[in-house]
């Protein structure tokens, strides 16, 4: 399995955090601004776990997930 984390640029959160504030019509309180970009952070690394996970071609959807 590749690293595909590593290939990836963290992209600026800050500015992210920021933009989507925005567009969201969201005030973000600046004294929250660095905890919301942590939480980003964790979020960028936990997707990079997913994308880095290899599939085959074959693989479907499940149509109904069960516990």
């Amino acid at each position: 399995m590749t690293d595909h984390a590593a290939d990836t640029p963290i992209p600026d959160l800050d500015a992210y955090a920021a933009s989507a504030a925005d567009v969201l019509g969201l005030t973000l309180d600046p004294a929250w601004t660095e905890a919301v970009v942590a939480n980003l952070r964790v979020l960028h690394a936990a997707a990079a776990l997913v994308d880095a996970f290899p599939l085959p071609d074959t693989a479907e959807a499940a149509p109904v997930y069960t516990a």
